[in-house]
């Protein structure tokens, strides 16, 4: 049905969607058009590409569910997102945020570096920890202002429930701040069931997507909230008047773009985002979970021990285990030298299959690993 759409090259045992993934065809052959199109007109068909802009943006509100495209912003980078809300709130002295111990870099330097503020950091140890979302809520005090989370946690691979946090977030009028990016394009995502203000993914891990381009979400109530640190042509109301000397933000959460829009990225997200939706995300989302349970299944055979949340419910792409080995290091340079592309994550080694990955694929990989 749609394995068609990715040629990987038969020496390769591609697992590593969790970090930066490859392209289906037709997004290459989106790219190498626009290129082509480019170099032999330049920018005559710029209204065009102005509607696959668009198109872009639908794309992604249906992808998480929001109530109105204008809520949806092209940034750069999920760490730009992040730093928009972080330095958009008018933060007091002894205001807290809380994050959890598993969070990825760009979900706790962020954060940290509004210290010189007076705003306090409040780690949550989810470790081992049977209800995680219960023990972050229960962190909440009168100091705190906002809760960030990443939907999937990128070493551990443990999806949390986000409801309950953006319900206890609602009760306690607290900002609900979900880093996205390992879950979007392989699991379903709902703003409006979680309660999040702010949503925040690169499309270059399970969307299927280049770099450099990532989906921010701003709910409604914020796009005005936030304060602006960054200004260009691109982000007041009306962007194509040059001429206009007088200029306000734009309404819409495109204020956030300052900037000239990446058109090349527009058009290869876009085509990958085409393929998730034509196929749909709850498909995908069994998909993924029939491989993660096809390799978990494979690896308990085998002398290894697996680091990942294994219930169905908790888990997401993700599979990190570490094989008995002396040196972890040296078993994952000698996988990527035969070809199993990966990474080394927590103290393991991370598979993260896709859904149209083979289970000849996984069989192959796991050999290598326990080998």
């Amino acid at each position: 049905m749609f394995e068609h759409e990715f040629n990987l090259s038969p020496d390769i045992c591609y697992l590593n969607h969790a970090a930066v993934s490859p392209w289906p065809q037709r997004t290459t052959k989106a790219v190498k058009d626009f290129a082509e199109e480019n170099g032999r007109a330049g920018s005559r068909n710029y209204a065009k590409w102005l509607d696959t802009e668009h198109q872009l943006r639908l794309q992604l509100q249906q992808l998480i569910n929001a109530r109105e495209v204008e809520e949806i912003a092209l940034l750069k980078s999920t760490s730009e997102a992040l730093s928009v809300v972080a330095y958009g709130i008018d933060w007091c002295v002894g205001d807290e945020i809380i994050i959890n111990n598993q969070e990825f870099p760009s979900n706790r330097i962020v954060w940290e570096s509004l210290k010189p503020l007076g705003v306090e950091v409040v780690v949550v140890n989810i470790d081992g920890v049977d209800h995680p979302e219960q023990a972050i809520i229960d962190a909440i005090t009168p100091r705190t202002r906002l809760i960030s989370v990443s939907s999937v946690q990128y070493s551990s691979g443990l999806a949390l429930d986000l409801d309950p946090i953006g319900h206890a977030c609602r009760r306690y009028g607290v900002a609900f701040c979900v880093d996205a990016i390992q879950s979007l394009g392989a699991k379903p995502f709902d703003v409006q069931s979680c309660h999040a203000d702010f949503v925040m993914a690169d499309g270059h891990k399970w969307m299927l997507g280049p770099e450099g381009l990532a989906l921010f979400y701003c709910r409604r109530d914020w796009i005005s909230r936030l304060s602006l640190k960054q200004y260009g042509w691109h982000m007041v109301e009306n962007p194509g008047e040059f001429d206009r000397k007088e200029w306000s933000p734009a309404a819409s959460a495109q204020r956030f773009e300052c900037g000239s829009p990446n058109m090349l990225g527009i058009h290869a997200l876009h085509a990958s985002l085409g393929l998730l939706l034509e196929t749909g995300i709850p498909l995908i989302n069994d998909l993924v979970s029939a491989k993660v349970q096809y390799l978990i299944d494979i690896l308990t055979n085998y002398k290894v021990e697996i680091l990942s949340v294994t219930d169905p419910a908790r888990r997401a792409g993700i599979v990190t285990f570490r094989p008995e080995t002396p040196d972890i290091h040296a078993r994952y340079s000698l996988l990527q030298q035969n070809g199993i592309i990966c990474a080394l994550r927590g103290g393991g080694i991370r598979f993260s299959p896709h859904f149209y990955t083979s289970d000849a694929v996984l069989e192959r990989a796991v050999a290598a690993a326990v080998a």
